[in-house]
């Protein structure tokens, strides 16, 4: 199928980087997304994701500071999700490294190293842009089984 960039609605938040936030986010998601009627296992997994992604920024991202997370999620043309969580944090020295399974910058910590693989895996694509200093953006789609509501 072909990927629609015509956005039909659209939702923008910005929230401290706490840990109680990650649950927020995951509920700012499924209740914009719950327009469109989603599967039940497509909303786990679009949930999921944003955690992984917002978990990054708050653990990874901003380490022991508190900033900013932003998060945009996007319904497109063909019942695709659009979600752009990004950060103003340190910054991912090398981002193939990190996207590889069970790697983590933080092993002092009980951390799997799995959350890009887990993002990757739960959507159809997984973009991330990071510069070191300035912050990480990770984008995600997916397009949603056409269901009538």
């Amino acid at each position: 199928m072909k990927r629609s960039d015509r956005t039909l609605n659209e939702i923008k938040v910005t929230f401290p980087s706490l840990s109680q936030n990650e649950s927020f986010a995951r509920l700012a998601v499924s209740g914009f997304v719950s327009q469109l009627n989603p599967r039940v296992d497509e909303l786990a997994d679009i949930k999921t994701a944003v955690s992984e992604a917002v978990t990054n920024c708050i653990v990874h991202g901003y380490r022991d500071t508190v900033g900013k997370v932003t998060l945009v999620a996007r319904i497109c043309e063909g019942d695709e999700i659009y979600i752009r969580i990004s950060d103003k944090g340190c910054g991912i020295e090398d981002i193939d490294a990190a996207m590889q399974p069970l790697f983590t910058s933080a092993p002092e910590e009980d951390r799997a190293g799995l959350g890009f693989t887990i993002m990757e895996s739960f959507m159809d694509s997984l973009s991330v842009r990071s510069r070191r200093g300035s912050g990480t953006t990770v984008t995600m789609r997916k397009r949603l089984t056409a269901r009538k509501a």
